[in-house]
């Protein structure tokens, strides 16, 4: 804060100079009253009437034989800006409409997993339950009875390119490119759909080294909604999932995004909404989930106390596709890796370089021969220039296809 206060006060004197010639005592005396000014300048967090600490879920349990999660956690105050806390060390269970029950274990601190056993039935309905201590005593949380409702299968899930600047002369241009989906419900018993992917692609470093081909996988980071309950039919066409810009290597080599696509009824439909909306207009007061956005989950001991988060009872269907095209335009994250060139270059040479592997990293290594010229060494001090590993991970997915 106080680096930008003195730098923005420099720049403003800068102006005065160039353009309302003082004398240098003025100048002098108007520099150390701007930056007296400026340093009166603190943050300010305003109060209000929230709790500092509400008890955050985030859970969802669906159809498929594969272990359930529920993150339990602390929500820090406005101005607080480390994660917020899990919460360890209480009894979590799910029950279903036939009074039936499942209790979850703890892996690693605010994380309950159900049993491998255990997993939502199409037409059920599910309460979470949550046991936990507390310094005024043991305190109860209890959601509402969700029931799983019924989800199409995906229909397709196709890309277009898009062009972020037009090819001129022998300029090739730029693209991009977007990925839609399209969904259809003969049954109409589907009328409010959530999606999220995973996305993974191979990279390929430009040079000929040990880690030189990796896969990266990331998940995705905004919320897609769409509700189809205004309709006369539960169809989805053309929705944009996910669009992918020249800024990303991601389109470089071969891509490969798996969408899920999950059942809600209108009141988690709601909830999402809510979120979504803030996400992109305002930004919440809490780390995790904004206070404003009521949960479908109560203490029964204190109704009045706000939980936030929500457990959510969906079934899943999942597609997906691979992307293997040329686009042009894609910036190239390893032009500028060279940083040091060494005549002589040879094994043995290598050998006796200071830092290498730790300050510095061989990129080529070209020997030279007696009768010939020289060789030559080429060293980054960028890690990931030479180590894709850096990013990704060497082991083939079970998923990847063949390249050819």
């Amino acid at each position: 804060m106080k680096t930008n206060i003195f730098h923005n006060t420099l720049i403003f004197m800068q102006y005065i100079r160039k353009y309302m010639p003082v004398k240098p005592i003025q100048y002098f005396i108007l520099f150390l009253f701007l930056l007296l000014i400026n340093g009166c300048i603190t943050q300010f967090i305003p109060k209000i009437d929230e709790e500092k600490e509400l008890l955050v879920v985030q859970g969802l349990i669906t159809d498929r034989m594969e272990p359930d999660t529920i993150k339990l956690s602390k929500s820090l105050p406005l101005g607080e800006i480390s994660a917020a806390r899990p919460v360890s060390g209480v009894f979590v269970s799910i029950t279903d409409d036939l009074h039936n029950v499942v209790l979850l274990s703890e892996t690693v601190p605010g994380t309950y997993i159900t049993p491998s056993y255990f997993h939502g039935i199409i037409g059920r309905s599910y309460t979470l339950h949550i046991n936990t201590n507390s310094e005024s005593g043991t305190l109860n949380y209890e959601s509402f009875s969700m029931e799983m409702k019924p989800v199409p299968p995906i229909d397709s899930i196709y890309y277009e390119k898009t062009v972020i600047e037009e090819a001129n002369g022998f300029f090739r241009g730029i693209n991009g490119c977007q990925i839609y989906l399209d969904t259809f419900d003969p049954e109409n018993k589907c009328r409010f759909y959530r999606w999220d992917f995973s996305e993974t692609w191979k990279l390929r470093l430009p040079f000929e080294i040990q880690n030189n081909t990796c896969w990266i996988s990331d998940k995705s980071h905004s919320i897609n909604i769409k509700s189809t309950a205004a309709f006369n039919e539960a169809r989805i066409d053309h929705f944009p999932i996910n669009y992918i810009s020249n800024i990303t290597d991601r389109l470089k080599t071969k891509y490969s995004i798996l969408v899920n696509q999950y059942s809600m009824n209108e009141d988690e439909y709601i909830y999402w909404e809510k979120i979504q909306n803030i996400a992109v207009q305002v930004g919440g007061l809490y780390d995790v989930i904004p206070a404003s956005v009521p949960s479908n989950i109560r203490c029964i001991e204190a109704p009045a106390e706000k939980v936030l988060g929500y457990f959510s009872v969906s079934a899943i269907s999942s597609k997906r596709i691979f992307i293997k095209d040329n686009f042009e335009g894609i910036i190239d994250q390893y032009a500028h890796c060279g940083t040091d060139t060494l005549i002589g270059g040879g094994p043995l040479d290598s050998l006796s370089i200071p830092g290498l592997g730790i300050s510095v990293w061989t990129l080529f290594n070209v020997p030279g021969t007696p009768f010939g010229p020289p060789g030559f060494i080429i060293l980054t001090r960028t890690r990931g220039c030479a180590d894709c590993t850096v990013r990704g991970t060497t082991v083939k997915p079970v998923f990847w296809t063949d390249d050819k």
